[in-house]
């Protein structure tokens, strides 16, 4: 086991065998809409932590984890088992093109591999389109939710438009997109998207990290206020 990494409410239990905290799960968990969601599932979990954190802010909503690592599910299971949450938490380890669930999910979350295959071995499955492309996820969304559900990602802002064509091709709607930059004077640095089977006028944020090296801007601050542990 590595160092473990301290929220408020959960800790993650982290491995050099699954893909670590990161800032872009963070924002994703933090920015993702659950506020009609009864049943969440996080695609492609690692360690779980967005599935914690949606777990913590909708107090409410059953959560589920699928990630075909063996080893992130172990994990998963372990940081979900030791969470305030854990009675309305489960995980389970197999491939999401074969998956299909009993009942309909209300969202779907993923920070989902974006590296085009190459022969880089570190966290490979995590990181590349191996196992699940931007097309089997959009298409695996379609199958698992119901018919008010969200699909959540964050990805690339350079991967932006191919990733919404997928989705316009199955016949969702883009509703919300937050840009995410690194700091007030950088391009935008990723995405996180927010589809649905409803049409309706999409929604368009701007998200700053840092207002300077190493210094949180208060956008981030205040988004994450109820999960990490600045200052304290």
């Amino acid at each position: 086991m590595m160092k473990p990494f301290r929220f408020q409410k959960f800790t993650i239990q982290q491995s050099p065998l699954v893909f670590r905290v990161g800032t872009d799960g963070v924002l994703l968990g933090a920015l993702c809409e659950v506020s009609a969601a009864n049943r969440i599932l996080e695609v492609g979990t690692g360690t779980g932590l967005i599935a914690l954190m949606c777990a913590q802010r909708r107090e409410t909503a059953y959560v589920s984890a699928l990630d075909i690592d063996e080893a992130a599910a172990a994990l998963a299971s372990l940081n979900f088992s030791a969470s305030p949450f854990s009675s309305r938490m489960e995980v389970w380890c197999g491939d999401f093109r074969a998956y299909y669930p009993q009942d309909r999910f209300d969202l779907v979350v993923c920070n989902p591999p974006y590296f085009e295959a190459n022969p880089s071995v570190k966290d490979r499955i995590a990181r590349q389109r191996v196992m699940l492309d931007f097309e089997d996820l959009v298409r695996g969304a379609v199958r698992v939710l119901s018919a008010e559900g969200l699909l959540s990602v964050i990805i690339p802002s350079s991967m932006a438009e191919g990733f919404v064509s997928a989705a316009l091709r199955e016949g969702f709607f883009l509703i919300r997109k937050v840009n995410i930059y690194g700091n007030d004077s950088s391009e935008i640095r990723r995405v996180v998207l927010e589809f649905s089977f409803v049409s309706k006028a999409c929604e368009e944020l701007d998200l700053i990290i840092e207002k300077g090296p190493r210094v949180y801007s208060d956008q981030y601050l205040e988004l994450t206020r109820d999960f990490h542990v600045f200052g304290k």
